[in-house]
């Protein structure tokens, strides 16, 4: 009996021992686990608000204001008033991260009210292609063709064009002075978490941006009736090769945001009107989008979502306006998005003052679409995909008292093809002469470079005779 209770007493022993041992190793083991995924900072700002510079999810709910959605697993994500500025939710709203094409947002913002009129034409160089990365997302541009600068924007806006991106840039002085000046329109409109590195969103050591930033950096593109086109439009035909003796011809290309165009298990998003999605090997799926319902507008930035499910960023971004659509006056707003600098919204404002006017460069551009430019379907007036936002009067406005608001003046919508109406007689800027601080932003990456929003979402997506975009294994890949 003594041997039986010593040997009970010595597995006992070993068990309890065992317990000890093993529960704090699956305890380090789960916080191992943990600390592979990036925590934001202790310190963020707060512009906008306090609560925005808080880490993790902020919501002030209401009686009747429905819960957040579930599974949301973007490391940062955004969903504000459009009109008014409020920011519904948030998460992580400030915390600085790799872009990816969401920079393109800025690119546009800072660059296109220098390059007018649209009819503008331009003869690629070789030098002019040198700088695009490997992986880049691409719409196919040639050396020793003429484009438009219609024509090239509309392979930044639909098919995330770095070819694109680097011969505007060159239009409009060069690639270092292109970043230049999207860093100080980034600083204009208080996108202080923003880094500029290059004009395309390709990863680069450093370039980073903000959901918050993202934001501002939207809500002030479509104050430009250009834009505002661009971002909405589903499909255009974009030139192809020239060859001598036979008449140049074209192919398809389509908008990458899916929120527009659809794809396999994502479904375009009833109002959504634009604006920008991106995705690297570093930055992940990046995603910003404005929608109108009812009356609201909606904008709304998802980063990174970690998620392994297709077409993840739109999926919770279609959640995310859903939510804010369901929430709209049933929240207390966690912020605000802040005006741009030089917009006085005191007294000034309401008599005429500094900041009575939109910011530089509102409204500017011809805002006509090129013959080859498509319109989406749509069920009704305010829904369907790819809204051309043919918009009357500037989106942004500033009204007495300094409001920074919305024009909600929403075009019918139908399957039509949009006829050019030619541009407006406008004679173009110096492009060697920065544009007005209040035009210029856009943030620059290089470890992304076109707008596809999933890695699987390739050139395939894009009308035959389209570019693949090369994959360079290694090298870092940009599908925005």
């Amino acid at each position: 009996m003594p041997a039986l209770k010593k040997i009970a007493l010595t597995v006992a022993s070993a068990a309890l021992l065992s317990g000890f041992v093993l529960s704090p190793a699956a305890a380090a083991d789960k916080d191992k686990s943990d600390d592979k995924q990036p925590k934001p900072p202790s310190t963020m700002s707060s512009l906008g608000g306090e609560q925005l510079g808080k880490a993790g999810t902020q919501v002030n709910l209401g009686p009747g204001a429905p819960v957040l959605p579930k599974e949301l697993t973007g490391r940062s994500w955004i969903v504000a008033d459009a009109e008014n500025g409020d920011v519904l939710a948030a998460h992580n709203a400030h915390w600085r991260l790799p872009p990816a094409s969401t920079l393109k947002m800025l690119f546009a913002d800072t660059v296109l009210p220098a390059l007018q009129p649209t009819t503008l034409t331009h003869k690629v160089t070789e030098g002019e292609l040198s700088g695009v990365g490997e992986g880049s997302s691409l719409v196919g541009i040639k050396e020793d063709h003429t484009y438009t600068v219609h024509d090239l924007w509309l392979g930044v806006f639909l098919r995330s064009g770095n070819d694109a991106v680097h011969v505007l840039s060159e239009m409009y002085g060069g690639v270092p002075q292109t970043v230049s000046a999207m860093q100080k329109h980034a600083e204009e409109l208080q996108a202080l978490d923003t880094r500029v590195v290059s004009p395309d969103g390709y990863d680069a050591p450093g370039q980073v941006s903000s959901a918050y930033d993202l934001t501002l950096i939207a809500r002030s593109g479509l104050q430009k009736k250009d834009f505002r086109e661009y971002a909405a439009t589903a499909s255009a035909d974009f030139p192809g090769e020239e060859k001598k003796g036979k008449k140049r011809e074209s192919f398809e290309i389509q908008n990458t945001n899916r929120l527009i165009t659809g794809d396999i298990g994502v479904d375009p998003y009833q109002g959504i009107a634009g604006v920008k999605n991106g995705y690297t090997t570093h930055a992940g799926n990046t995603f910003t989008g404005v929608a109108e319902r009812n009356g609201k507008v909606l904008l709304v930035t998802v980063m990174n979502p970690s998620a392994e499910e297709s077409h993840a960023v739109y999926k919770e971004a279609a959640h995310l306006l859903d939510w804010g659509f369901a929430a709209s006056g049933k929240v207390a707003p966690v912020g605000e998005l802040v005006p741009p600098k030089s917009v006085d919204t005191g007294v000034g404002a309401a008599t005429g003052g500094k900041g009575a006017a939109p910011a530089a460069g509102a409204d500017q551009g011809s805002g006509g679409q090129a013959e080859a430019s498509h319109a989406s379907p749509a069920s009704d007036g305010s829904s369907g995909v790819g809204i051309a936002l043919a918009i009357i009067g500037g989106l942004l406005v500033f009204l007495a008292g300094g409001v920074f608001l919305v024009n909600r003046r929403w075009p019918l919508t139908g399957r039509a093809r949009r006829t050019a109406s030619a541009a407006d007689p406008v004679e173009p800027a110096d492009p060697a002469a920065p544009a007005d601080p209040a035009e210029q932003s856009e943030p620059v990456d290089q470890s992304e470079s076109a707008e596809q929003s999933e890695p699987a979402a390739s050139a395939a997506s894009a009308a035959p005779g389209a570019p693949a975009s090369p994959s360079t294994p290694g090298a870092a890949t940009d599908k925005s």
